[in-house]
């Protein structure tokens, strides 16, 4: 039997058990990917991090990031919910202003953003408007008309995020999808303007072959971010709120930083922690 150190830390909350809880099994050097495949399936969060040594001299720690049935190269939870681990289990970055995560898409920079942590957001992996195809597809799997969105675009980092610009909260409020084919969704649905107090920005994001709905995603906020800056569509800093439709409370704070790159913070609180015994 292996015995690892466990946590599960809700990232992107407001108290503590209204984000998106993250499972994080720390010195999982030893484990092999079909242990962690299987973990991730049986901890059914949206995502599973394991801790690993760094292989790039510059960064701080190593993840793997997995769903209860892929791995994935980037995630924005799981990189906020892990570094909050590592710090809190002890970990000391080499550089006291940052924490540099690596994982499959690369190396990714974290900061103190007050009494947050944020991570920069990474560079598109595909951007651009939607073909009409995936357009046309993303309308009817939200049940909307063109009316209803002002664009429908990539926002891939990683994760296969489609954005749809709607025109307003109550589009967004009205949204209930549904699957057409046999294609996973991956769309991120948002609105400039909110009726939420201190909020500026409202999300919402749903995946998988059955179309369930995330709490909180810091992948899809991060992109949104990086699309109303490079179109001019919202000052900055700002705030964004998911997951209010599905009894959730969920904030995610966007700024600028240098060379106009983009930041996403959230608060992150560990509320399970201990030890995980794993078969051999």
């Amino acid at each position: 039997m292996t015995s690892l150190e466990f946590r599960e830390v809700d990232v992107f909350c407001t108290n503590g058990l209204d984000g998106n809880p993250l499972a994080v099994i720390h010195g999982a050097d030893e484990l092999t990917t079909e242990q962690m495949q299987s973990v991730a399936n049986w901890t059914n969060f949206s995502e599973t991090t394991f801790l690993l040594e760094a292989t790039d001299p510059t960064a701080d720690y190593r993840v793997r990031i997995f769903t209860p049935t892929e791995e994935l190269p980037f995630a924005g939870h799981p990189t906020i919910g892990s570094a909050h681990a590592f710090l809190e289990a002890g970990g000391i970055p080499k550089d006291n202003d940052r924490v540099i995560q690596e994982c499959s898409i690369g190396l990714v920079p974290l900061r103190n953003d007050g009494n947050r942590l944020g991570f920069q957001a990474p560079p598109l992996v595909r951007g651009g408007a939607a073909e009409p195809e995936v357009r046309t597809r993303t309308l009817k799997i939200l049940g909307l008309d063109e009316s209803d969105v002002f664009d429908v675009v990539w926002i891939d980092n990683g994760p296969r995020w489609i954005g749809a610009h709607v025109t307003n909260p109550a589009v967004l409020a009205s949204l209930s999808p549904s699957a057409i084919d046999d294609e996973e969704v991956d769309i991120a649905a948002f609105t400039v303007g909110s009726e939420l107090a201190g909020v500026d920005v409202e999300v919402r994001c749903f995946f998988g072959l059955d179309v369930r709905e995330d709490p909180v995603t810091g992948s899809a906020n991060a992109s949104i971010a990086q699309y109303l800056h490079e179109n001019h569509l919202q000052a900055f800093p700002y705030v964004a709120a998911q997951g209010n439709y599905m009894g959730r409370n969920g904030r995610a704070y966007a700024t600028t930083g240098d060379d106009d790159a983009i930041w996403l913070s959230g608060d992150a609180t560990t509320i399970v922690s201990g030890r995980i015994t794993l078969p051999t």
